[in-house]
């Protein structure tokens, strides 16, 4: 298929300086004019300037796309330890409608997983995660989402912006494709209880910025059960992502964002990873564009560092079994020999059909020596029954 059409190219003038040896600029394709090998990439970038989802009438000038923001500080960052095949298939033009868009996004995903090229998107408002999850519909399994944000978009109300209630297309997309949702970052104040009360009857998992806070690492098994990972970057505090607004004074540190897309970039399902509501034109200091930069960097680096670590049955992996008095009668863990990474078998409640093995915490294998059935057991046979 001929992606070039759906793109417009770059202006190399902006990042001749920036190809310094050693540098991200020096080792990524990009389309200036010749559109780059996508099908031989790990990775394909590209920035979406669409706005529309979020109010606007018209989308910005492409002297404030994102992605152009954010290329200038990524392409300065020194290379990481791993290999480099990247590419920047530049920027997608936006359809005549907003629902153009999507489409377009969705067929670029789709076509790029397809070929196991992992795309990073840069947009562009946060509904445009309606698009990159459009992608999948052609896999014709379920499929894990996690989305990091300060609030759960799945507003009702018939006049709210598109970037307000696009989790509610997807919970309600037909085919129904969507196995799990992860909900990372959600501020209480900003999130009416009844949302949560939805999400909970859904059996899916949430949990707050102070939780993120407090314990990072148990966000590791969310993003590893993940097939998509979405990041809106009003979930990040003011202070280290100045570029949204409604400002916000509290949310993820940069450290913290890192570290996710860092997980993200480790998890061998994860085929496309998304990240949206970037307003240049509020980001005086270069502040936002640096952090994004920054994350997409750990990303990539993390994509490098993956261990395939997929067949359950191999030596790589050591077996545990936890016997309990009553349903489920017992609980089996596997432990990584080379990440020491923890995943557990959860029985389904059909009879003949194989568990599931979903990723889990070394503190979820404590819980059950202590006779406790972990909460993400739970949530998972609940949702698999």
């Amino acid at each position: 298929m001929n992606l070039s059409i759906f793109f417009e190219p770059l202006n190399e003038d902006i990042f001749a300086a920036l190809n310094k040896p050693r540098t991200m600029g020096a080792y990524i394709n990009r389309f200036v004019s010749k559109f780059p090998d996508w099908r031989s990439a790990d990775i394909a970038l590209f920035g979406v300037n669409e706005m529309r989802g979020s109010g606007l009438t018209d989308n910005p000038e492409p002297a404030l796309a994102p992605a152009r923001a954010v290329r200038k500080k990524l392409y300065t960052l020194t290379k990481g330890t791993g290999s480099c095949k990247v590419v920047d298939l530049g920027n997608l033009r936006p359809g005549i409608t907003l629902e153009d868009t999507y489409l377009r996004i969705k067929e670029i995903v789709e076509v790029l997983i397809s070929h196991n090229t992992i795309p990073v998107i840069i947009g562009g408002s946060h509904d445009l995660e309606y698009g990159q999850f459009m992608g999948y519909e052609h896999l014709e399994r379920v499929v894990n989402m996690v989305t990091v944000d300060s609030s759960v978009d799945m507003d009702e109300d018939m006049d709210a912006t598109p970037n307000k209630k696009q989790l509610r297309q997807i919970l309600m997309h037909e085919p129904n494709y969507l196995f799990s949702l992860g909900q990372i970052g959600y501020q209480s104040y900003l999130v009416e209880p009844e949302v949560m009360a939805t999400l909970e009857k859904l059996h899916f998992e949430a949990y707050r910025v102070g939780e993120v806070h407090k314990h990072v690492q148990e966000m590791e098994p969310v993003v590893r059960q993940a097939d998509l990972l979405t990041i809106d970057i009003s979930a990040i505090r003011h202070q280290d992502a100045p570029g949204y607004e409604p400002a916000n004074p509290f949310g993820l540190t940069g450290e913290e964002a890192c570290q996710l897309c860092w997980y993200a970039g480790l998890n061998d399902n994860l085929t496309s990873l998304g990240i949206y509501a970037y307003n240049p034109a509020l980001d005086t200091r270069d502040m936002t564009s640096m952090t994004i930069a920054t994350m997409i960097w750990y990303f990539i680096e993390g994509f490098y560092h993956r261990k395939n670590e997929l067949i359950f049955t191999s030596s790589q992996f050591t077996k545990y079994a936890v016997a309990f008095n009553e349903n489920p009668d017992r609980m089996v863990f596997y432990k990584s020999k080379q990440s020491e990474k923890w995943w557990m078998e959860v029985e389904s409640l059909t009879e003949g059909k194989l568990p599931h093995i979903v990723p889990c915490s070394y503190e979820d294998y404590l819980q059950a020596t202590n006779g406790e059935v972990p909460n993400r057991w739970i949530l998972t046979q609940a949702r698999i029954g």
